[in-house]
């Protein structure tokens, strides 16, 4: 496996947007260039390393700060990380921007209207219901914040996937990130 220098690509996002959708099929066109990387997707990390925390603007914040840390922690070991996370304040970002040396931003852009539509988990619906554990809900409670500077913009309400993930490795390619 070839091994990239410090790089994490960080996806943010509404729920529902694609994030990890895309994320997965990025990875796999990587490990078919022999590109060393790992997935980080927030959910999943919830159920570990984040398992005490709740969903409140504070405990976000602490989740985002967790998964950049892990993102370092393989950038320094020379694994390419792809972070799912709907990181929805610009702070938040900010943070994880600072302490990774090489960071690609990705703004999985969706409006609210399609996201829940494609919402198979019924999170939308739970949250405009003030469901327990739905009160800080992304996109309903809790406001998503556009990132100020991605590095690219994907539109999936408009783009297929695969045509988000050319999109996405052309950004790469372009900024001499992978070849």
């Amino acid at each position: 496996m070839t091994k990239v220098n410090s790089l994490t690509v960080w996806f943010t996002g509404l729920h529902g947007s694609g994030k990890t959708t895309i994320a997965g099929k990025l990875i796999e066109k990587l490990r078919g260039k022999n590109i060393e990387v790992a997935l980080l997707d927030g959910d999943n990390i919830r159920k570990t390393i984040s398992g005490d925390l709740g969903y409140s603007l504070d405990d976000r914040n602490e989740h985002m700060k967790r998964v950049a840390d892990l993102c370092r922690s393989n950038s320094e070991n020379g694994i390419l990380s792809v972070a799912c996370v709907a990181s929805p304040t610009e702070e938040s970002r900010e943070y994880a921007r600072k302490i990774l040396e090489n960071m690609f931003l990705v703004y999985v852009r969706c409006p609210l209207e399609v996201c829940e539509k494609r919402d198979v988990k019924g999170h939308y619906k739970k949250a405009r219901k003030k469901e327990k554990g739905f009160e800080n809900f992304v996109g309903i409670s809790l406001k998503f914040e556009d990132p100020e500077n991605p590095d690219i913009i994907l539109e999936t309400d408009r783009e297929s996937v695969e045509e988000s993930v050319d999109k996405l490795l052309d950004g790469l390619k372009e900024k001499e990130i992978i070849g």
